[in-house]
């Protein structure tokens, strides 16, 4: 992964991902390597700017919402610098006014301070069922067990991903993960570890053999073939297209049909336009 594994819990990341940090950007000119916070004008263009032009100004913002629009179609995320704003006011009718919530972040964070000296999985356990029973976001209550398996790959339990807990939850019947019994809601937790750690190998196993039985199709092929590309490139994704296919593999769209019919691909979508095909 990208990111460090303390990223998530450091307070930069954790007001991130709850929505209280702030992200700055500086604006780069059209020189790579070098970053400023506007692009440098000639003394005549300077002499020009400092008189204010109503139409400049229109075709600069009709530019921007173009730039943003072919970088969404490119899948290109534009960083805009930030700037201060005030916080919306909450409705009423959607929102608690009474709850809490940095209050709430402050206690939870405060809990995993002290859970440092625990075992990993104890810890997580205490972690999960404090953020159920404290409740710091009225509106994200999935983002717990997402820091709770972040601060697994903090400790190590975990090296290259996240503990998909809420798979191993569904398994654990909802009358112990929600029991009065405090011991019987931890043990509940630690089996849901348990689940989520068997079924991430069963999956694992499930690609591998895919990877196994595509590769046979590669045997006898040319070294330049691209089958091998496409068959590491569809077990790193859930789902892909041809548009994928085509801009990952650098072929045309009818090389990327063709590739897609010698692996025999399943196609998920059913239908005859903007399919994707995924190993299922």
């Amino acid at each position: 992964m990208a990111t460090p594994p303390t990223g998530a819990l450091a307070r930069e990341g954790f007001l991130a991902l709850t929505g209280r940090g702030r992200r700055a950007a500086p604006v780069k000119n059209s020189r790579e390597g070098e970053g400023a916070l506007a692009p440098e004008l000639d003394p005549d263009e300077a002499i020009e700017a400092e008189e204010p032009d109503s139409l400049a100004e229109e075709f600069a913002a009709i530019d921007a919402v173009l730039a943003r629009s072919s970088a969404v179609l490119e899948g290109v995320a534009v960083e805009r610098p930030s700037q201060p704003q005030a916080a919306p006011e909450r409705d009423p009718l959607v929102y608690d006014l009474d709850w809490d919530e940095p209050a709430r972040l402050d206690e939870w964070r405060a809990m995993l301070g002290r859970m440092a000296d625990l075992p990993p999985v104890l810890a997580a356990a205490m972690l999960s069922d404090a953020w159920e029973d404290i409740s710091p976001l009225q509106h994200q209550p999935w983002l717990g067990t997402l820091l709770v398996a972040a601060m697994l790959r903090q400790r190590r339990k975990t090296t290259a991903h996240l503990l998909a807990l809420n798979s191993g939850l569904r398994v654990i019947g909802r009358e112990r993960r929600r029991h009065r019994d405090r011991t019987i809601r931890l043990l509940a937790f630690i089996d849901a570890f348990t689940e989520a750690a068997a079924l991430g190998l069963k999956e694992h196993d499930r690609l591998a053999l895919a990877r196994e039985q595509m590769l046979r199709r590669t045997r006898n092929r040319r070294g330049n073939s691209k089958l091998p590309q496409l068959i590491d490139y569809v077990l790193s994704r859930p789902l892909v297209s041809s548009a994928m296919i085509e801009k990952e593999l650098k072929v045309t769209a009818r090389g990327a049909l063709n590739l897609v019919g010698e692996l025999n691909l399943r196609e998920v979508t059913g239908r005859g336009r903007y399919r994707a095909w995924g190993i299922v």
